[in-house]
């Protein structure tokens, strides 16, 4: 009985195929079959023409290698290019599918080209769809289509049409349509280019300003440790890019727990407070261990830390090797926001400013509000007179350093969403952590946030302007010039260090 039904299925399944194939172009169906890949890609380019949602059960049986013509499964020799001309056909019919989703998925799949045969279905569902932004996009393709064509009154009204637009891929036809021989499309093409680079060019300045803050706010998480280790307590920790590190490493080990859980999302919950406890650990005991004994000599203190990196760093290859390992993102840290045509602000780094001022608004609130605090700036101000009142000023040390060194765990946690995590993480970050704190004013926190932020829009305006390497030798150049000037960096010089 069950035998009975399959085959009444298959065969109504056979008919609904036969009548498909009867209902669209039946000689673009045969030419499917032909010897010749030309006139199997002209027999494609044809069936999506005729805009059929029936032509997408053709070409998905064409995909596998036969179709049935006449009621006789013919089989079909498929290569690469033909089978990337099929692909892209069925990417383009979804453009007639009901669900928002799929037509947004085949416009994005069509924004990287198309075959000039898909014109006929792009334009008929240009005219058909309601969505504004999926109707801006399909007419910006359907113009990049058009602006090839040899008909001139079309490609004149294709350049008109991306003249209108602010779609950083209309800049680039519109550039190669400005070199073209016919003096008419030339002096269109040159208006129009002036038209979209006047509306990228506020794009651009958003996207630089984010990159900016971005990038400072990087340079703030690294240096907050910095700022306390250093501009408070006066220790050259050379030791402090190892200890972002450290946290960067605490935050993989902590994903590898959750990785096979339903909470996979949520481990950064549970990493954060892990990176800053470990790499606060790690700092304390190199405070009771090897600084508490160098106080005062800044040249032992440099080269006692510096030979620390080097065995922080050759532990973390002994442990987890000397390759990059991967941290992952969240799901709630992928993707971005299309804020303008041509700037996506990505999830990772809104978040990474978000934490970064988080960080900072704790660290002040600690400082500021809380008992600790108040005998990290006593000690600062005035060691003698806070150790006359009663103030532990030894341990009081090791917490400060142990608070600083938490923070800089804390960065490596959020360096690690931002690409792989090595062993010579930290080695990237310590000299533009010493430069935002020197910049800023040894001790002033205040400073290090003007100088991260400053620093970041300074190095990515001078990237646009003349790369990365020459931004950043400009950068060192104008610090050490600064410093010479005005040694106590933006603001005056308080702590430690003025006792000194």
């Amino acid at each position: 009985m069950r035998l009975g039904r399959t085959r009444a299925a298959v065969a109504a399944l056979f008919t609904f195929l036969s009548f498909s194939a009867a209902a669209l172009d039946q000689a673009a169906v045969e030419k499917l079959a032909a010897d010749d890949n030309d006139e199997k890609i002209a027999a494609i380019a044809a069936l999506v023409a005729e805009g059929d949602p029936q032509a997408s059960s053709i070409l998905k049986q064409a995909a596998e290698g036969e179709v049935e013509i006449g009621g006789k499964k013919v089989e079909i020799v498929m290569n690469n290019r033909v089978r990337g001309r099929i692909a892209e056909a069925l990417s383009a019919l979804k453009l007639l599918s009901p669900e928002k989703n799929q037509r947004l998925e085949a416009v994005r799949a069509l924004a990287g080209g198309a075959d000039a045969g898909m014109l006929p279905l792009i334009l008929k569902a240009k005219e058909s769809e309601k969505e504004a932004d999926i109707k801006a996009q399909l007419e910006l393709i359907a113009a990049g289509m058009q602006i090839k064509s040899e008909d001139k009154a079309m490609r004149l009204s294709a350049i008109r049409t991306l003249g209108e637009s602010a779609n950083p891929n209309a800049r680039g036809l519109l550039t190669e349509a400005a070199s073209d021989s016919d003096e008419d499309i030339r002096a269109e093409a040159l208006r129009s280019l002036s038209g979209v680079q006047s509306r990228l060019v506020w794009g651009e300045w958003l996207g630089l300003a984010f990159a900016g803050v971005s990038l400072g706010s990087i340079l703030l998480l690294a240096a907050l440790g910095l700022a306390i280790t250093y501009g408070l307590m006066g220790v050259i920790n050379m030791a402090h890019g190892e200890l972002i590190m450290i946290g960067a490493y605490t935050t993989y080990v902590v994903q590898g727990f959750f990785r096979n859980t339903p909470l996979f999302d949520w481990y950064l919950l549970a990493a954060v407070p892990a990176s800053f406890l470990v790499a606060a650990l790690v700092g304390m005991v190199l405070e009771r261990s090897v600084i508490r004994w160098l106080y005062g000599r800044p040249l032992e203190t440099l080269l006692a830390t510096w030979g620390i990196s080097l065995m922080l760093i050759q532990a973390v290859r002994t442990i987890f090797g000397a390759q990059n390992v991967q941290v992952e993102n969240p799901a709630f840290m992928s993707g971005g926001i299309q804020a303008l045509s041509n700037v996506v602000l990505p999830w990772s780094r809104i978040w990474i400013i978000v934490f970064a001022a988080g960080v900072l608004i704790g660290m002040w609130l600690l400082l500021s509000k809380t008992r600790l605090g108040l005998y990290i700036r006593g000690v600062t101000q005035n060691r003698d007179m806070a150790s006359c009142v009663g103030v532990p000023t030894a341990r009081i040390d090791t917490w400060a350093f142990g608070l600083g060194s938490g923070i800089a765990g804390l960065a490596g946690c959020a360096l690690s969403q931002l690409g792989n995590v090595g062993p010579d993480l930290g080695q990237g970050y310590i000299v533009d952590s010493f430069l935002v704190v020197v910049f800023g004013g040894v001790g002033q926190l205040a400073g290090t946030v003007y100088a991260a932020l400053g620093l970041g829009l300074a190095n990515k305006l001078l990237e646009s302007w003349s790369g990365a390497v020459l931004a950043k030798i400009a950068l060192l150049v104008f610090i050490i010039i600064f410093i010479q000037r005005r040694p106590q960096g933006l603001f005056a010089l308080k702590g430690r260090a003025v006792e000194a």
